[in-house]
């Protein structure tokens, strides 16, 4: 397999995946990263939304949701730290729905004394794992 490069995924909980795989797609801060074997180092944040790891001999890719954290590359090595990772299997639309509303109920509510900041994040991870759902799902998986 001189062709990959191996994988990490990991949440502060456990980890989400290991492996080597041809590619991997994520969000990063300043866009959507691709990365192939051989990628020149690199060290970014990352923002909420899918990661799409290529894994030799699979047709499907494997679909990871994280929630913001830190991507580290090197020429044989992909290393993702995320502050929150779910497997694409495990998504819940309705959990993720319930947290954009109340997100939203809370943005919108003079009366409460929350943390803007903090309800802001909330709506932009639900927002993105609610597209991270759809795209799963378009996928036929």
């Amino acid at each position: 397999m001189a062709n990959t490069i191996h994988v990490d995924v990991v949440s502060a909980e456990e980890l989400i995946f290991s492996g080597e795989a041809e590619f991997v797609a994520l969000p990063g801060e300043a866009g959507e990263l691709g990365i192939y074997p051989r990628h020149t180092p690199l060290i970014t944040r990352i923002r909420p939304g899918a990661v799409r790891i290529k894994v030799p001999g699979q047709a499907e890719d494997e679909f990871v949701f994280v929630a913001g954290g830190l991507l580290e590359v090197q020429p044989d090595t992909v290393t993702i730290l995320a502050d929150t990772a779910i497997r694409g299997a495990d998504l819940d639309e309705a959990k993720a729905t319930e947290a954009k509303r109340l997100a939203e109920e809370a943005l919108t509510n003079q009366e409460s004394k929350i943390d803007y900041a903090k309800a802001q994040s909330e709506l932009t991870t639900a927002i993105a794992q609610l597209a991270a759902i759809h795209r799963l799902r378009s996928k036929g998986r």
